[in-house]
């Protein structure tokens, strides 16, 4: 049975993805700047650093769609640090166009350039007579093979979905197998000279952050993507048909976002199958989470007790139906290999009486996102003044606008009242003054978006739900981490007792 999990001390933190970060080579990464923003978040009296999963992205640049679940993301290997390391040089770096716009990825432009670079540092790497490889690749072997194989197809393949492969690797057979694993060989150790990099980065980072005291959160996709290492892999783990395609794929019903529902597409778990083997392909998963997080967040957890499949051959999500998730069973056995990692519950959405029921017997905190509650209603759970202590407070996620994108287009009369409550007599006063409605609540954690404080308007919004294009784009600059931003950061988190500092 699950070990109810305590609840998260009093405190705070900033949702900031990777890929926002500074740099200077079109997109955040894990060198200088994100050790500078953690830096910057200790000076802030934060405790918690939430970011975007930092798995591979693919077509559409969604990092709740990827190649693996197991990997991690090449475009956040530093350059700068490779160049340190004399695998490249600042003039080869210099000469690839990464885009102009300092405050957008431009991931056209990232997916031309970024790999050439990159295999210029593998050519040049040593790595495979470092015993740190050697150890990396042998404790990694398990996680990692079967995607550096199926990036070195996906390449061969001319970037097509593994759906479209030749028939015999399509469908893994044996031959076919060991013909491409003799013939990309070199291509194979690219692809772990990445992984090898990444991880070595990240592991760097998540120390320093630790040894200040900040704790990484991390995000879990429910699922995985139809185009994935992880899909081709353990197809049995899906319910797809004799041809290895979907019979049905995930999203959810008609609601706050879209008026169709949002078809994401993913496959769906064969969760009869699961169960079977008491879930193996979950505490894999699971585990490997608990040793790059420090905190999980599940999203989408609802679907654990029931998801919406949606027939595969559908336009939209509106012919889809429930059904029943795997509950208890699942998240007992997660509880077998995460050790004292815990967890939180994004339950956004229509809350199944059973959900809280599972939350009760878990003790996972759920989510209250306080851009939800003002709609002049004073029972919406979302408003402060009716939250309980175990929950997970945000402004607003990388699905919603920022605060003063939601205020700017928010009609005067709901402004007024959202003013009467919070307490303010200026517009320009609201976004600041939600925030602190969210730090002075009775909730034990509260999290906003690093857009938030720098009081950016939709412009800087991440994603825009059931739309291609334009999406997980934002990137800050340097000067945003201001020391002046730090203290009042500060000054609040301590005013409502949410550091270290303002408990003793």
């Amino acid at each position: 049975m699950v070990k109810k999990q305590k609840p998260l001390r009093r405190a705070a933190g900033i949702l900031m993805p990777v890929s926002s970060l500074p740099s200077n080579y079109g997109i955040g990464t894990l060198g200088k700047d994100a050790f500078k923003f953690v830096d910057f978040l200790k000076a802030a009296g934060q405790t918690y650093w939430q970011v975007l999963p930092v798995c591979p992205t693919s077509y559409g640049d969604s990092p709740y769609q990827s190649f693996s679940t197991f990997a991690g993301n090449p475009y956040f290997i530093d350059i700068d640090l490779l160049i340190d390391e004399g695998l490249l040089t600042k003039s080869e770096a210099d000469s690839y166009d990464f885009g102009s716009d300092k405050e957008a990825v431009d991931y056209g432009k990232l997916f031309e350039s970024r790999f050439e670079l990159l295999k210029r540092a593998f050519s040049r790497s040593s790595h495979k007579e470092e015993q740190e490889y050697i150890f990396f690749h042998k404790e990694y072997a398990e996680n990692l093979d079967d995607y550096c194989f199926f990036m070195s197809l996906k390449f061969y393949f001319d970037n097509l979905p593994w759906t479209q492969w030749d028939d015999d690797i399509r469908l893994r057979k044996p031959k076919a197998l060991l013909k491409y694993r003799e013939a990309l060989a070199e291509d194979i150790d690219f692809w772990w000279f990445l992984q090898y990099k990444f991880f070595s980065q990240w592991n760097k980072l998540k120390e320093y952050a630790n040894s200040l005291g900040i704790e990484i959160v991390g995000d879990l996709p429910i699922y995985v993507a139809m185009d994935s290492a992880d899909t081709w892999t353990d197809y049995t783990q899906f319910l797809l048909d004799y041809d290895r395609k979907p019979i049905d794929v995930a999203g959810v019903p008609p609601d706050y976002f879209s008026a169709t529902g949002q078809l994401w597409g993913n496959p769906l778990y064969d969760w009869d199958k699961m169960e079977q083997n008491n879930f193996a392909w979950w505490k894999r998963r699971m585990s490997f989470c608990a040793n790059l997080y420090d905190i999980i967040r599940i999203d989408h957890f609802i679907g654990f007790v029931r998801y919406y499949a949606i027939p595969a051959e559908d336009d939209t999500a509106m012919g889809g139906e429930y059904r029943e998730g795997p509950g208890i069973k699942l998240l007992d056995a997660i509880g077998e290999v995460i050790g004292s990692k815990k967890i939180i519950a994004e339950d956004l959405g229509v809350v199944p009486p059973a959900v809280v029921r599972l939350l009760a017997k878990t003790g996972y905190p759920g989510m209250k996102v306080l851009m939800f509650g003002l709609d002049e209603n004073p029972e919406n759970s979302f408003l402060p003044h009716n939250y309980e202590r175990n929950c997970v407070v945000y402004g607003g996620t990388h699905d919603n606008d920022t605060l003063r994108g939601y205020y700017d287009a928010r009609p005067p009369r709901k402004l007024r009242h959202t003013m009467e409550y919070l307490n303010v007599k200026r517009k320009k006063d609201l976004v600041w003054a939600t925030i602190k409605a969210g730090f002075m609540s009775v909730a034990d954690t509260v999290i906003f978006q690093m857009q938030d404080y720098l009081e950016l308007p939709s412009k800087a919004r991440m994603n825009y739900p059931s739309t291609l294009g334009g999406n997980w784009e934002w990137r800050s600059l340097r000067e945003d981490f201001s020391d002046e931003l730090a203290q009042r950061i500060l000054t609040t988190t301590k005013t409502y007792a949410r550091t270290t500092e303002a408990k003793k």
